[in-house]
């Protein structure tokens, strides 16, 4: 259905048809374009080209925009001219329809009003028109050859002699070919920046379509940085006089104006519009471009945040270093508050832009009352929410949060002449979410630390014994740290009959597994031992006792009796149960392993613990070690036994502390890498007095 005649259409074998549909795509414009070119260059009708691409680009952008729809592109040449009509398939009311010959009597206003593309097919086009249909409405227009004379017009219709055709007629009207090259003038893709130069060109064509003295366009991208000067085009529009504004149609934080210094004209308005448009299309483009460069640095700034906060496990570094990845990148002061046990906020950290201020931002922190930042950050903690904060150091906080429960707040001050976007605040919130995180794992670790350490101490003598005639040395290395409790372990226990116990021994694994057989065979080893059991018997219990348990975890040990002799000699009886032999360091010199090895404890019913007596002379040392020193490694090679008794070899005639130093040292930098077991080095030297 038709609400006015259709176009007129010239019936006859010169006549070239095409149809199409097309989608709706920043791309249809073109193929639309494409389209009429193919027609009129069939039909040779170039002298139509200009005027044909320019109002069929207008049509199908603003069906692309406003119908949001598929549209289907029917174009038809003859010999008179070309028809081109442009349909689309969204409802809406039907509306008083123009249509016929080109009404050049209408006031020009009143055809902007409905919108630009109708201003310029009004201008341009012989006839044209809107249809409606059920499913949709379409728009047409004729354009007869220039050697072709237009219908003739109704007598309603006529313009009176003495009107000037603003858009149609006279010197220094825009012509189609100027109209085309405003709407298709481009950015520069390969331009670093290439709204400047892309501005300056729409505006200088703009000024002299409408001849224009001067114009400026102003941009501000909310950056902080004000309204900046984006293009200018003769001289300065000047004060007072009546200057053409139109307004940029961009979205926050972008705002902008064009201004024309032109003498009033029906189309220069239009024209304007038009152009602000154009430009404000690629300065969304340019918008979106930076908003997505920016988060890609703001993910790139998260990622790098995260891995800094995780690569520390100490509490009051993670803590410093938080303000130190806030300022001055997101704000120009930070500060870190934790809340203490009995929830009050204590200042751990803090940063400024400006060294010079933070005393200043010490005293703002610390005020009390109603108003100050210490309330409101109490609020913050309180609520578990942002707070924003006044005053001189104007900024915002946000809750530490982390496993639901509260740490503390994340204040930070924001930049002079710069407020944060909303894009800033999540990032910020973001980094409050991860440092909080890091703080709680810092302080699990603490806390792990705290009960290694205290697990540690219990399974080890606090001190080794001094005894008159006897020095006792030992150095110990638990496996990751002071995080981990070690399996390794030593003591020295005296012995009913006068002499005394040395021990070492080596719990399969590592941890709190391990931490609970060590504190079991030391206790029972300390218990039989002090009742004066055999040495062999207290193997075989202990034995017996692992056995039973049935945990999997195997025990070797090296126990040795140590008491006067002859002289100045000590006697030793020593007893392996699967354990390395202990190396004998002569006080005159050389270096050599002792005892015979039996079976661990804890994997068979019964065990062999073969023992081996022999007399230590003044200044020797009897060295016992755990297979932590023996299997350090460098790449595939081993430190091994014999690297150990030659490193022992020069130490003769030192100290029984020296020579666990020394040793201990040696097996530590034989390798780069972090020990893979314990190490544990024990040592019992005769010093006579």
């Amino acid at each position: 259905m038709s609400a006015e005649a259709g176009p007129a259409r010239n019936g006859g074998l010169d006549e070239h048809v095409r149809r199409v549909r097309l989608p709706a795509d920043r791309r249809t414009p073109a193929a639309a374009r494409a389209l009429v070119r193919s027609v009129l260059a069939e039909a040779n009708l170039d002298e139509l080209l200009d005027e044909a691409l320019l109002l069929t680009t207008e049509l199908t952008t603003n069906a692309v925009e406003h119908a949001r729809t598929e549209l289907d592109i029917e174009v038809e040449a003859d010999t008179g001219g070309l028809t081109v009509t442009v349909t689309d398939f969204a409802a809406g009311p039907v509306e008083d329809l123009v249509v016929g010959i080109r009404n050049i009597t209408s006031d020009i206003t009143e055809v902007a009003e409905r919108g630009r593309g109708l201003l310029l097919v009004d201008h341009f086009a012989s006839r044209w028109g809107t249809t409606y249909l059920p499913t949709g409405k379409g728009i047409w227009f004729r354009l007869d050859r220039h050697d072709v004379a237009p219908p003739a017009r109704a007598a309603t219709a006529e313009r009176p002699a003495t009107a000037v055709d603003p858009l149609g007629a006279g010197d220094g009207t825009p012509s189609a070919a100027a109209m085309s090259e405003l709407m298709q003038t481009n950015p520069d893709p390969y331009a670093d920046d290439p709204l400047p130069e892309f501005a300056t060109e729409l505006l200088t064509r703009l000024a002299e379509m409408v001849g224009a003295a001067g114009g400026v366009v102003r941009l501000d991208r909310g950056d902080g940085q004000g309204s900046q000067l984006l293009a200018r085009y003769g001289r300065q529009p000047r004060e007072g006089n009546e200057l053409l504004q139109v307004p940029l149609a961009v979205h926050r934080p972008y705002t902008g104006q064009l201004e024309l210094d032109a003498a009033p004209s029906a189309y220069a308005q239009p024209l304007a519009v038009l152009a602000a448009e154009r430009l404000s299309l690629h300065l969304e483009n340019d918008r979106l471009r930076r908003a997505d460069v920016r988060r890609s640095a703001w993910l790139t700034f998260l990622a790098e945040a995260s891995e800094l906060l995780a690569q520390s496990l100490d509490v009051e570094l993670t803590m410093a270093l938080i303000p130190q990845l806030v300022v001055p990148r997101l704000g120009q002061w930070c500060a870190v508050h934790t809340t203490d046990e009995w929830g009050r906020l204590r200042l751990a950290a803090s940063s400024h832009a400006d060294e010079s201020v933070l005393p200043q931002l010490h005293r703002v922190l610390q005020e009390t009352g109603p108003d100050s930042i210490q309330a409101r950050l109490r609020e913050s903690s309180r609520s578990a929410a942002q707070v924003p904060l006044s005053g001189p150091m104007e900024g915002f906080a946000v809750p530490l949060i982390a496993r639901g429960q509260r740490l503390g707040t994340l204040a930070v001050g924001r930049h002079h002449g710069h407020r944060h976007d909303p894009d800033e605040v999540s990032v910020l919130e973001d980094v409050a979410r991860r440092a909080a995180l890091a703080i709680e794992n810092a302080r699990i670790h603490a806390e792990r630390r705290r009960v290694a350490h205290t697990l540690q101490q219990s399974l080890l003598p606090p001190v080794l014994p001094v005894v008159e005639g006897i020095g006792f040395a030992a150095e110990y290395v638990p496996t990751g740290g002071d995080a981990e409790v070690g399996g390794d372990f030593y003591d020295v226990v005296p012995l009913p009959d006068g002499r005394w116990l040395v021990v070492i021994g080596d719990v399969s694994g590592k941890g709190v597994q391990a931490a609970s057989v060590t504190g079991l065979v030391r206790d029972v080893i300390r218990v039989l031992a002090g009742d004066g059991k055999p040495l062999p018997e207290v193997l075989v219990r202990l034995n017996e006792t692992l056995v039973e348990r049935g945990s999997g975890r195997y025990c070797t040990l090296a126990l040795a009796a140590v008491g006067p002799g002859d002289g100045d000699q000590l006697d030793v009886s020593l007893h392996l149960a699967g354990h390395d032999r202990p190396v004998l360091l002569h006080g005159a010199g050389g270096a050599a392993f002792v005892g015979t090895g039996g079976t661990a404890l804890g994997l068979l019913d019964s065990i062999t613990t073969p023992t081996a007596d022999f007399p230590l002379d003044p200044g020797d040392s009897l060295i016992f070690y755990t297979d932590g020193v023996t299997e350090r490694r460098r790449g595939r090679e081993l430190f091994g036994t014999e690297r150990l008794r030659g490193s022992a070899a020069p130490l003769a005639g030192y100290s029984a502390d020296v020579v666990a130093a020394r040793l201990r040292a040696t097996a530590i930098g034989f390798s780069v890498e972090a020990p893979r077991d314990d190490i544990a080095i024990l040592v019992l030297r005769n010093d006579p007095i």
